[in-house]
């Protein structure tokens, strides 16, 4: 439709406007009817083709319209399907332009000024969105960003419940006007850098299409195919199915939706003709919608990534993680779902994908979260065919969730690039990758890989290597020196070392380094030692059966004991035993041991006492066994000033019960329960002769957050209460036993 009759349409009342469209006859229908031949966004004047790869060229046009595309010497054409869609393929090419691109039929696209060179896709969260405006020399770079050689193409953020076919985007030649437009404050620098060296290096032109949000979790740029490949994800991959129409298993489960809403209509006019209330309307289910949110699964992908699909390219480069920080090593599962799914749906094979470990921040939380992705993207390098991944947590900043030196970053994931994927031998990509750890004695010694001039970056001794010995203590700073190609660690007080770790804390900011200047990554190695401290330490125990056992990470408003035989006791019992564990990120464990004469005969009274046990226990207990590793506990038998405090009721500090020396104005060993019933809950064992509290659960329904402690907390209630701890463990464990008479 030309600009004129546009301006027409707009003027002319709708129906004196469709009268006159019928009195144009055959005439001006078609011309209006007709659509024109389009090209999807990714096809632009100034754009880069892959060499060396065949090459698809697609769009839209009429149904059984033919479409014909030539660039330079080669043609190929195809007819439009009912759809309207169509498809051709131009031979793999050699490294070459300008050239010019031409699509025709109705009418014709002409695209100048187009290179065949090498293509990368570059994606993920803010560190790969952060522009060249907001980096280390900033105004430096950008004027000389003159690359007639590197072309950008910003992919416009959209995210959508549905695959989508187009983008919003051009491509543009790389200049200093061109490098500092839109996106986060210019286009992403660690792409710009890695683009910049692959020209520089291999004399081609280089194309870069930038796709990224900050902010955004891994799982959104997945499509359905990555999620169904990685059995770990497979509940994942069940509610991306279940929220897509064109499934077995959305029609399925609407299906019963359906049925429920038509036994609720029928439910409701009988209800409505009695002249009764209505029942409630169900809810529609929301494992039926389409992502609705930018964060969920394929949202981004959809949105971003499919447009793209099949457009030739050499490869991805990936920059993400630090919003799925806590995952562990499910990010490992779900880098593979990523480059599966990608992989899958370019249908180009294995192509490379490098990606950059996400750097040391301080996010004042849990230290050791971010050393456990770290080993998951390290895992993911070596375990996903035709990966790397740039370590770069020498180049961070604590305070400073987005470092500012995005030079190396480009480098460092050029490096693995030219080494791996245009086989460069003469460089080097790697920094020092543990290959074996050897006990010799009281020492440890560990041997590399690409470990040739092994040394310290700043020439100060080796940081951030710890080890732990077989028998008592957790990991402790650890005395490293460099012997050749391998490291030996040592420490006075461990005598026999069985396991090391490195960097492993997200404030480190470690020192080992090749001689090639390349770090090492976060590692650990060895067996940690697996230490029964109740067998060692507590020699009555033995005398005990075990009655419950419980995770007490797995703590929440529906208690699952991993051992529960309180059914399968046949004797009585004279005394009751209980054993908490608790181990912090270090493995430094906590240990007590306490028995006491039983103070009831009902073993389903003698755990965790939730409201429906019916335990409530405000009282003395008589002989009182402690043991325990936790400095400052009073140890011994026979003692006599043991109270526990077992109820699910909430609670408050008048010492009702008069238990001596506990305070009425503070929680500690003498509180009041009160109502209700099923409150925050208290499990508590105190020896109030020695001013203590033995150990505490309190508020169990809380889960991580949950109060736990062995002894007198240090600060505040020296029970516990409101401390909303249990998270900072690692690890914690009850057990309950019992002495049959």
């Amino acid at each position: 439709m030309n600009t004129s009759l546009k301006r027409f349409y707009h003027k002319v009342a709708p129906a004196t406007w469709a009268k006159w469209l019928l009195l144009a006859g055959g005439l001006l229908i078609p011309a209006i009817t007709q659509a024109e031949i389009r090209l999807p966004h990714i096809f632009g004047s100034h754009m880069v083709l892959q060499q060396e790869k065949p090459l698809i060229v697609w769009g839209w046009a009429d149904a059984g319209e033919k479409v014909t595309v030539k660039l330079g010497e080669a043609t190929a054409s195809a007819i439009a399907n009912d759809r309207g869609e169509w498809k051709v393929t131009l031979p793999a090419m050699k490294a070459a332009g300008p050239l010019t691109l031409t699509v025709s039929g109705s009418n014709t696209i002409t695209l100048d000024d187009v290179m065949i060179g090498e293509v990368w896709l570059c994606s993920g969260q803010s560190n790969m969105e952060m522009g060249i405006g907001m980096i280390n020399h900033s105004k430096e770079e950008i004027a000389n960003a003159n690359h007639p050689g590197i072309r950008l193409l910003m992919v416009e953020n959209h995210w959508d419940p549905t695959p989508q076919k187009d983008m919003s985007g051009t491509w543009k030649v790389c200049t200093p006007q061109t490098i500092a437009e839109g996106g986060w404050n210019g286009f992403s620098a660690s792409a710009y850098f890695f683009g910049r060296e692959i020209n520089e290096k291999l004399g081609v032109t280089v194309g870069l299409i930038e796709a990224d949000w900050g902010g955004t979790r891994i799982e959104s740029w997945t499509p359905p195919e990555g999620f169904a490949t990685v059995t770990a994800l497979k509940s994942e991959y069940e509610k991306v199915l279940a929220g897509d129409p064109k499934t077995a298993l959305h029609r399925e489960r609407l299906a019963e939706t359906l049925d429920t809403f038509e036994k609720w209509n029928q439910a409701a006019r009988q209800a409505m003709d009695a002249q009764e209330v209505v029942p409630p309307v169900p809810a529609y289910p929301d494992e039926l919608r389409p992502p609705h949110d930018l964060q969920q699964a394929t949202a981004l992908f959809n949105g971003m990534i499919h447009p793209l699909v099949p457009f030739a390219m050499r490869g991805v480069i990936w920059y993400q993680g630090e919003s799925n920080l806590g995952d562990g090593m499910r990010y490992a599962d779900r880098m593979n779902a990523l480059v599966n799914g990608w992989r899958t749906i370019w249908n180009e094979g294995i192509f490379p994908f490098y990606f950059v470990q996400i750097a040391p921040y301080n996010y004042g939380g849990n230290e050791k979260s971010e050393a456990e992705i770290w080993e998951a993207q390290a895992a993911a390098a070596k375990d996903i065919p035709n990966t790397g991944m740039a370590v770069i947590n020498d180049v961070g900043n604590l305070r400073d969730i987005h470092p500012k030196d995005k030079q190396t970053v480009g480098h460092r994931l050029a490096l693995l690039a030219l080494a791996k994927t245009y086989g460069q031998s003469d460089v080097v990509c790697s920094g020092p990758v543990l290959k074996a750890m050897k006990i010799e004695g009281n020492t440890l010694r560990l041997i590399f890989d690409n470990a040739s001039g092994l040394k310290s970056r700043d020439g100060q001794p080796l940081n951030w290597f710890e080890i732990i010995d077989r028998d008592e203590g957790g990991f402790v700073k650890a005395d490293a020196r460099i012997e050749g190609d391998t490291v030996v660690l040592s420490a006075p007080e461990v005598k026999h070392p069985v396991a090391m770790r490195y960097a492993w804390s997200g404030l480190a900011e470690p020192n080992l380094m090749n001689g090639a200047g390349l770090p090492a990554t976060a590692f650990r190695a060895g067996e940690l030692p697996k230490r029964d401290w109740l067998g060692m330490h507590v020699p009555e125990a033995k005398g005990y059966e075990l009655v419950y056992d419980l995770d007490l990470t797995k703590l929440g408003a529906n208690l699952q004991y991993d051992a529960d035989n309180h059914l399968k006791l046949n004797k009585p019992f004279d005394r009751v035993a209980y054993f908490v564990e608790l181990q912090d990120a270090d493995q430094n464990t906590q240990d007590i041991f306490v028995s006491m004469d039983a103070f009831t005969d009902d073993p389903g009274k003698i755990a965790v006492p939730v409201f429906g046990s019916g335990a409530v226990f405000q009282q003395n207990v008589a002989n009182l066994n402690v043991y325990s590793n936790v400095k400052g506990i009073v140890t011994g038998t026979g003692l006599s000033g043991g109270n526990i405090e077992f109820w699910p009721n909430n609670y408050a500090q008048p010492n009702a019960a008069n238990v001596p020396n506990a305070s009425g104005d503070t929680f500690d060993f003498g509180d009041q329960y009160t109502d209700p019933a099923d409150g925050y809950g208290s499990m508590q064992v105190h020896n109030h002769d020695a001013k203590q509290t033995l150990f505490a659960i309190n508020h169990w329904r809380e889960g991580s957050r949950a109060d736990v402690g062995i002894g007198n907390q240090s600060k505040d209630s020296p029970d516990w209460t409101f401390a909303a701890n249990a998270g900072n463990y690692a690890a914690m464990r009850l057990k309950v036993y019992v002495h049959s008479r």
